[in-house]
C-alpha cells in the first residue's frame, strides 16, 4: 500500500474537503480523488461520503483513521532515523499569525541556506490549538503564546520574545493617562478565550477597570484597523511588525512596568524530529527576546 494514499485520506478527513486537502498536499483535486479511489479499491470499502463540497468519513473510514495516522507517523520516524546524521527530512511547524509575519520570514532565508535538505510545512492557528497538536504529534513544534500554566516536563520551551501591553488609541486621542482612556472610551477587547487575551484581561481586573465593551475578537490586526477608524480603543501586546499599512494610531504603555505576552517555541522532547527542531533554534533568536 502506498502511504501517499493514506496521507491524502488523512488530509481529507482533517480538512473536510478534497479541494482543501489538495491545496495542502500541492496536488490537483483530481489527483487526490484518484488516490482515494485506489485506497478504497485496496481496502475494498468506501471510506468517504461526499455531500456537495463537504466530505466526511464512512464508518469504515472512521475505523481506520487513527491507525492510518499511526502508520504515517511510523514511516516519518523511519525516514527521520535514516536521515538523522544528515539533517534532512520534513518539519511540521505551527505558528500564530504574528509569528507568521514577524518571525518566520526573517529566519527562513538563512535557515534554508544552512539546511537545504530540511523541508518545512507551516500550519497557522491559535496558540491553544497548536499547543495540543504538538502534544498529539500532529506538529513537530509551534511558535505560540506562552501558556498560563507550567510547561510539562515532556515538552521543551524556548522563549523568543516578550511583548509589553499597550493601550492603542486613535491618532486623534489627546489623553495620555492609560487608565482614564480605558474608563472613558468604547473598548475593543482582545479575545479572553486566547492566552494572549487573558494577559490583557488580567491587567484590567487587577486595576479594577471595567470598560464599556463593544466588541471582542481574536485578531490583533483587525482590532488595530478598527482603532484607526475611531471605533474604539484597546489593550493589546505590542507585537512585532509588519503592522497593517496606513494606521492612524498611538501606542501608550499601560504602566511603567507593563505585563507582557510571551512568545516561544514549543516542542516534545520525545519527537522523532527533535534533532531537526534543534537546528531551528539559533535562527529564531530575536533582539527583543
Amino acid at each position: 500500500m502506498d502511504t501517499r494514499f493514506l496521507e491524502s485520506f488523512i488530509a481529507i478527513v482533517e480538512r473536510g474537503s478534497i479541494a482543501d486537502a489538495a491545496r495542502q498536499l500541492s496536488l490537483t483535486p483530481a489527483a487526490v480523488s484518484q488516490r482515494i479511489k485506489a485506497l478504497e479499491d485496496q481496502i475494498r470499502q468506501p471510506l468517504l461520503i461526499r455531500a456537495g463540497r463537504t466530505v466526511t468519513p464512512t464508518a469504515a473510514g472512521l475505523a481506520i483513521i487513527e491507525k492510518s495516522r499511526q502508520l504515517i507517523k511510523g514511516v516519518e520516524e523511519l525516514r527521520s532515523l535514516a536521515f538523522k546524521e544528515e539533517f534532512a527530512g520534513e518539519l511540521k511547524i505551527g505558528a500564530i499569525s504574528t509569528a507568521l509575519t514577524g518571525i518566520l520570514p526573517f529566519m527562513l532565508k538563512k535557515f534554508f541556506v544552512e539546511y537545504p535538505q530540511i523541508d518545512l510545512h507551516v500550519t497557522p492557528g491559535q496558540s491553544i490549538k497548536l499547543y495540543h497538536e504538538v502534544l498529539e504529534g500532529q506538529l513537530d513544534c509551534a511558535i505560540i503564546v506562552e501558556p498560563p500554566f507550567g510547561i510539562p516536563k515532556t515538552c521543551g520551551w524556548k522563549r523568543l520574545l516578550s511583548e509589553p501591553l499597550m493601550v492603542l488609541v486613535p491618532e486623534s486621542c489627546t489623553e495620555t493617562d492609560p487608565l482614564k482612556i480605558l474608563k472613558n472610551n468604547v473598548f475593543l477587547r482582545y479575545d479572553r478565550n486566547q492566552w494572549g487575551g487573558r494577559v490583557a484581561d488580567t491587567f484590567l481586573k487587577d486595576n479594577r477597570i471595567f470598560p464599556k465593551e463593544q466588541l471582542e475578537l481574536d485578531s490583533l490586526e483587525a482590532i488595530a484597523l478598527m482603532v484607526s477608524q475611531g471605533i474604539g480603543i484597546s489593550v493589546l501586546p505590542d507585537w512585532l511588525p509588519p503592522w497593517p499599512e496606513g494606521l492612524k494610531v498611538r501606542k501608550i504603555p499601560v504602566s511603567s512596568t507593563p505585563p507582557q505576552r510571551h512568545i516561544g517555541l514549543h516542542w516534545l522532547h520525545a519527537s522523532p524530529h527533535a534533532h531537526l527542531i534543534k537546528t531551528m533554534e539559533p535562527f529564531l533568536t530575536l533582539k527583543k527576546a
